[in-house]
Order: structure tokens, then sequence, then C-alpha cells
């Protein structure tokens, strides 16, 4: 019998590129917070899906999560280690699933720099071959199918989440803010 290499268990510590925040986790919290049980709209992307209805209620920041459903599109990315160096990682180029099964997933609404609606999206999905696959969901590309989907949303009324640079990590995140900002 061929002995076999020994596996390296020992623990990596991965340091982002930038100075440590002392503040390791940014929360915010408020007096209530709106729930809805949101149907997103069939042939609509997950984006247009679920910002058009909340921007009518007046919901700008929230968290969501996605229950299963069928797309007739479905974009994802996966992680990279960052080739440029400037962060621990980035996400690769974006993989198309076809039509695909979403099992679950969760997201996040919030403005970007300029005051724009920005929703990111993490989720399981399985694709028409069977594979079981998960990511970032490229939401703009994403188009819901014929049946709608159900999303539990939980409005942030009393903050708003904005894509922030943050220089720990040497990318942009969402992080809460006290202060609204009207576009």
């Amino acid at each position: 019998m061929t002995p076999q290499p020994a596996l390296n268990t020992s623990p990596h510590t991965l340091q982002h590129p930038g100075p440590v925040s002392s503040l390791r986790i940014n929360s915010r919290s408020g007096a209530g917070s709106r729930h809805f049980r949101l149907q997103l709209e069939p042939g609509l992307s997950l984006f247009d899906a679920l910002v058009q209805p909340l921007a009518k209620v007046g919901v700008q920041s929230a968290g969501m999560v996605i229950f299963g459903g069928y797309f007739e599109r479905l974009d994802y990315c996966v992680g990279q280690v960052d080739p440029t160096q400037n962060a621990l990682f980035n996400y690769a180029a974006p993989r198309q699933a076809g039509a695909a099964y979403m099992m679950a997933g969760n997201a996040t609404l919030g403005k970007t720099h300029d005051g724009l609606p920005a929703v990111h999206c993490h989720a399981a999905l399985r694709t028409q071959a069977g594979e079981v696959k998960g990511g970032h969901i490229v939401t703009e590309a994403s188009i819901v199918g014929a049946q709608p989907l159900v999303v539990l949303v939980t409005a942030f009324d009393d903050f708003e989440l904005r894509v922030t640079f943050d220089a720990e990590t040497n990318i942009s995140l969402f992080q809460p803010h006290h202060e609204k900002v009207h576009a």
C-alpha cells in the first residue's frame, strides 16, 4: 500500500489588506420594522421584481429571504482570490445557469454611492441538469420564471444601507447609516 501524503491541517489566517478596524460589526437598531410578504412578478429581472414594488411602499433599505422558485435565466458569480491582490477576494466572471431553480436565497436592498437602488443577493440553486450551485446572484440578469416567487421582507425604516468603501477589506460594502440620503 502506498503511503498517502499528510494533509495540512494547520489553520491559515487571512488578513485583509487595510488597517484592522476596532469596530468588528457595524450595526444599527430601529424603533420598529415593517414586514412584507412579496410575490415577485414573473418575467422581470430579480432586481426590478424586488426594487419596484418596494419603492412603491417607500422601502429603500431592507433584508430579504427568498423562498424557492424557478427562474427563466439565473446568472451567478463565485468568489475567487483577487489576482490583483488589492483585496482578499473578488467575484469571478458571471456564470450562466440558464433556466434554474433557486432553492433559497438572501438579499439586501440599499443604495449605491450615487443614491440609486442596489441589491446584493446570495443563493443556492439547482440547474436543469440537477447540479447544485450557489453564489452571488447577478440580479439584473436573472429573470423570474412563470410562477411568482415569495419573498419575506424586513424594511429598515430608521436607517439605510449604503454601499460605502471599507478601508480594511479595500472593497465597497453595504454599511448602515442613520442619516438618510434621498436620491
